[in-house]
């Protein structure tokens, strides 16, 4: 028994506020569900669209010009074959337009038509509006100390991924 005090002494140490984390992250997770399920819900029903539509379009719209396929992947961090066939659906329906770089057959260009652009700043106001409506009860200051918070997370979490991987990298070389 006083073995197994010791042991719990020894957890609680090496992780002192480890069931508020798991509170935190709870709590964060079952926000951005019900926000992401909201926000899928209001694409499909008030824009015929879908998140990943929309995601490709914003990505499109920031690029401000024409990107790879890759570049495309990469700023959306999923895998080219997750694209491709959301592209060609995009290119079918006239918000997408997809050219292949005469000096390379294998690379292809990604940019928005007029009509997709049109299409994606219309989305974009109703979705603005959306997030601001749910977000209605927090105020400005508590967003601007939300938003300092999670920032201090994300490079938190960021830190402890370059530590894992220096780490896995420096075990793969002494092997």
């Amino acid at each position: 028994m006083a073995k197994d005090s010791a042991l719990m002494s020894l957890e609680d140490a090496a992780a002192p506020h480890a069931k508020q984390s798991l509170r935190l992250w709870l709590k964060l997770l079952a926000a951005t569900t019900v926000v992401e399920k909201t926000v899928r819900a209001h694409l499909r029903l008030n824009c015929n669209s879908t998140l990943p539509r929309f995601d490709v379009l914003a990505a499109l719209e920031r690029a401000s010009g024409k990107i790879t396929m890759s570049q495309l992947s990469n700023r959306l961090l999923v895998s080219n074959g997750n694209v491709t066939g959301l592209i060609s659906r995009l290119v079918e329906d006239g918000l997408v337009l997809r050219q292949t770089d005469p000096n390379d057959r294998r690379t292809q260009f990604i940019s928005l038509t007029r009509a997709g652009r049109a299409a994606f700043k219309r989305m974009a106001k109703q979705h603005e509006a959306l997030v601001d409506e749910l977000f209605a009860e927090i105020s400005g200051r508590d967003m601007d100390r939300l938003l300092e918070l999670i920032t201090r997370l994300n490079t938190s979490v960021h830190k402890k991924l370059e530590l894992s991987a220096d780490s896995e990298e420096a075990g793969d070389s002494a092997a």
